[in-house]
């Protein structure tokens, strides 16, 4: 009895005093509304066609499409795909971990390497860094990017609090980053002189960032809030910044702009049950060392919403039954819209109606 005693003294102890690598903070979120109104369910998205990546590859997280057509995907391996009739093909190997692709005005392709930070892919084994610091800061975790008319890059980084690299991935870096709620991401933009500068900090997983056509304005999805962002970039209002989309019934990824100045941007998760603990740090404590079974976890169901430039949702199309995964992003090539997943073994294609 007294040694059963001690092991349950010693399990209590671990649970409630073991050093973890996280600090949460208190974050009380505005109650989930739910799929409801303009998120009303529905299955449209699960129609979709599902293209695999070949010899097993999992993880387009994103797509970028040249002015000719071309279309280009990489996978979590850091393959670099380039998708011909709807077949991808391997084209070459950039390692890391690609995120977000743009193809800037130059006709290249433009990465946010999660692990390495800001890369430029010009041809089969011509890779580029072009940044891994902003103003003194490391970016620890590219995730999305727009490139300008002029060749300025505008881009995220997720978090300065934990490394993907380090962490196990993306996906269990972003669970640990928006567990612990600290405000560390941060928008920044790449010069074309080469030099880099902060747009905007104070997000709590920094994700999706979109140009305005006009350029006026920068929308930044962050994911650990439920919101998108407006920051002001030019005109009467530049240097401003509000909520652009708030108390949203998913967690943001990718916002893809369109010319017509709406955006298609892809949620990789429902809100998830675990947000009732967000007021609690310490129970939030507790949870993390329960351990990876029983810490929060995205909900497999993708959902892309298709919205204008004041925030009015146009289209709301789920996949409730989770065949494609966890979705990261859209991008609209004549009538078809591509779907790019988190770690799926391909990506999705559905016709959109006009």
């Amino acid at each position: 009895m007294r040694i059963l005693a001690l092991i349950l003294l010693a399990g209590l102890a671990y649970l409630l005093f073991w050093p973890v690598d996280m600090d949460p903070v208190v974050y009380d979120p505005p109650e989930d509304r739910g799929f409801v109104a303009e998120y009303a369910r529905n299955s449209t998205l699960s129609e979709a066609e599902f293209v695999t990546l070949p010899d097993g590859a999992e993880g387009p997280e994103d797509l970028a499409v040249t002015a000719e057509g071309l279309i280009y995907t990489t996978d979590l391996a850091g393959r670099l795909y380039r998708i011909e009739e709807d077949v991808p093909r391997v084209i070459d190997t950039l390692g890391g971990r690609p995120l977000g692709l743009d193809i800037g005005p130059d006709g290249l392709l433009y990465i946010a390497d999660s692990y390495r930070g800001l890369m430029r892919w010009s041809g089969a084994g011509q890779l580029q860094l072009l940044a891994n610091v902003v103003e003194g800061q490391e970016i620890m975790y590219a995730n999305q990017l727009d490139v300008a008319a002029d060749g300025t890059i505008y881009f995220s980084n997720s978090t300065t609090r934990f490394d993907p690299e380090t962490r196990g991935g993306t996906k269990p870096t972003s669970v640990m980053a928006i567990w612990e709620q600290t405000q560390t991401g941060f928008v920044a933009r790449r010069l074309p002189n080469g030099e880099t500068e902060m747009v905007a900090d104070g997000f709590v997983f920094a994700n999706g960032v979109a140009l305005s056509p006009n350029e006026e304005f920068l929308l930044v999805a962050d994911s650990g809030r439920a919101q998108v962002h407006r920051i002001w970039l030019d005109g009467p209002r530049a240097g401003e910044r509000e909520v652009f989309l708030d108390n949203l019934p998913g967690y943001p990824d990718n916002i893809e702009p369109m010319r017509d100045g709406t955006y298609w941007m892809a949620f990789a998760s429902p809100r998830v049950p675990a947000e009732a603990l967000m007021p609690y740090p310490f129970l939030r404590k507790v949870i993390w060392r329960l351990g990876p079974l029983v810490r929060p976890a995205p909900i497999e169901e993708g959902h892309m919403v298709l919205f204008d430039g004041d925030g009015q949702i146009l289209a709301s199309l789920q996949d409730p039954e989770g065949r494609l995964g966890i979705t990261t992003g859209g991008r609209l090539v004549g009538d078809i819209l591509y779907i790019t997943t988190l770690a799926s073994p391909g990506f999705g294609r559905l016709t959109v109606p006009e």
